[in-house]
């Protein structure tokens, strides 16, 4: 994609039918899990679906994305079908990983789902493998690490960026800044003021740039330069993009660490109202072509609950297959 492409009515429809997908998923399984039809282990992205939404549209399936425990935003943006990803949450054997890796250990090669790892920061260092790989390669893919703000203060984070930098990797580190890192509000572990202002310690190599995450046009264009500028070979970018968690750290989790205020004040803000107008405004859609998108989704996901449920679980002997042993 051209840096020259302008953020059309187009492109905005096209951000909003990824994050309204999110949306009604990310509601849907906590409404699964009330009525305790599911029990996985849960991290809502609620509050940061057009961070990933904008990711998404900009990545075709055979790039790469390695994303962390609270990325159902990220696996159903990047174009996961929700059979095989419900079927895992399921635990069922026709799951993206068999059953055997749940909610927290999501992989799906064909859509580009390389990782979903709950080992903070880890991400980074993985995508660093896959860039690598297509570089050697020359196939021209590009790979995506997302992360969480707390993870930008670990050591996997600092060397996957200087590698990264060194070798002028294709890989996009995405951070998605929702200012809590489980219950520790970011000015409470981080010292600088913005996380991209990082960049600038691994050379001209790294690009940096803060983004209001939230804006459809800002994600949607910091991702398209991202994009382009790995492509070409230009080097990583490191995606500062804010948001806001409007769940606690986990399904249960009553977040009694973020202030009243704050979360009141942030969620009036809701990225997911915002984006809806601005389609209507836009002319881009009318209210009933909305209702419409709303309707095939939930079609979608209820026959994605069905084809799980009525899936088999694993046999016992899955506990030795697709593991390394010795002879």
């Amino acid at each position: 994609m051209s840096t020259t492409e302008s953020f059309s009515p187009a492109h905005l429809l096209e951000v909003y039918k990824k994050a309204r997908k999110i949306n009604i998923v990310d509601e849907r399984i906590r409404g699964l899990i009330r009525s305790g039809a599911m029990h996985p282990v849960y991290y809502s992205p609620r509050g940061q679906e057009v961070v990933a939404a904008g990711m998404g549209v900009h990545l075709n399936s055979e790039d790469y994305l390695c994303t962390i425990y609270r990325g159902i935003h990220d696996q159903v943006a990047k174009g996961m079908p929700l059979d095989v990803l419900l079927a895992e949450y399921f635990m069922k054997v026709t799951g993206a990983c068999k059953g055997k890796g749940g909610a927290m250990h999501i992989t799906h090669p064909p859509t580009g789902v390389m990782v979903t790892t709950g080992v903070v920061g880890s991400s980074m260092p993985i995508a660093n493998g896959l860039a690598w790989a297509s570089q050697l390669k020359g196939d021209g893919r590009v790979s995506v690490a997302t992360f969480g703000d707390g993870a930008s203060n670990i050591g996997a984070f600092h060397e996957a960026l200087n590698l990264a930098a060194l070798w002028k990797l294709p890989v996009i580190f995405l951070c998605q800044n929702n200012r809590y890192q489980e219950c520790t509000a970011y000015e409470d572990s981080t010292p600088v003021e913005s996380i991209a202002t990082r960049a600038v310690a691994y050379g001209p190599n790294m690009a940096g740039v803060r983004v209001n995450g939230n804006d459809a046009e800002e994600m949607w264009m910091a991702m398209r330069d991202a994009v382009a500028r790995a492509r070409a070979g230009d080097g990583p970018t490191l995606i500062e993009a804010m948001t806001f968690r409007y769940m606690g750290h986990y399904f249960g989790d009553q977040a009694p660490y973020i202030p009243k205020e704050e979360l009141e004040a942030e969620m009036a803000k809701d990225p997911m109202i915002t984006i809806r107008q601005q389609v209507l405004d836009s002319g881009a859609a009318a209210e009933s072509d909305l209702d419409a998108i709303d309707a095939e989704i939930n079609a979608e996901f209820d026959a994605a609950v069905e084809f799980a449920k009525s899936s088999p679980e694993p046999e016992l002997d899955e506990v030795t297959k697709d593991v390394y042993g010795a002879a």
